[in-house]
C-alpha cells in the first residue's frame, strides 16, 4: 500500500459528531427549502454559492426575479426567524453583490432577500423579502 501524500483528506482529523450532525441537518433543511421554492414555480440557479464575502444558502430565479435564500433550521419557527443576525444579512448581501459580478445576465433582474425557516413536525415556512441589503 503507498503511504498518504501529506495534505490530504485521509490526514485530517474527522469532524466531531455533532459537527457532522449539524451538517446533515443543514443540507436536510435546504432540501426542503429548495423542494418548497420549486413548487412555487422557482428554478434553483445555485445552492450553497460560496464567495470570499460569504455564502448564500440557496440562489433561485422565477422570471425576472432573482432571490437570494438564507435557510434558517431550529427547533421552533419562531427561532428560526430570528437566527439571521445582522451580521450574517451583510455577508449575504455582499456575497449577493460577487453573484451579479459573476452572473452580469442576472443584473437587470429584480432582486430579493428571503429566508426559509425549517422546524421539525412544521412545514417549511417561505418568507418574501425578509431583510433588505444594506
Amino acid at each position: 500500500m503507498a503511504p498518504r501524500k501529506p495534505g490530504t483528506r485521509s490526514d485530517k482529523p474527522s469532524p466531531a459528531p455533532e459537527r457532522r450532525t449539524a451538517f446533515q441537518l443543514g443540507l436536510s433543511a435546504e432540501n426542503l427549502a429548495a423542494a418548497l421554492l420549486l413548487a412555487k414555480g422557482f428554478r434553483i440557479a445555485a445552492r450553497r454559492f460560496r464567495s470570499p464575502a460569504g455564502e448564500i444558502d440557496i440562489v433561485a430565479k422565477r422570471g425576472s426575479l432573482l432571490i437570494f435564500v438564507e435557510v434558517k433550521a431550529r427547533a421552533l419557527l419562531d427561532d428560526a426567524a430570528w437566527s439571521v443576525t445582522d451580521r450574517q444579512k451583510r455577508r449575504i448581501a455582499s456575497a449577493a453583490a460577487a453573484w451579479l459580478a459573476a452572473h452580469p445576465e442576472d443584473n437587470g433582474c429584480d432582486m430579493r432577500f428571503d429566508a426559509v425557516l425549517v422546524a421539525p413536525r412544521s412545514l417549511p415556512k417561505h418568507i418574501p423579502g425578509a431583510f433588505e441589503a444594506e
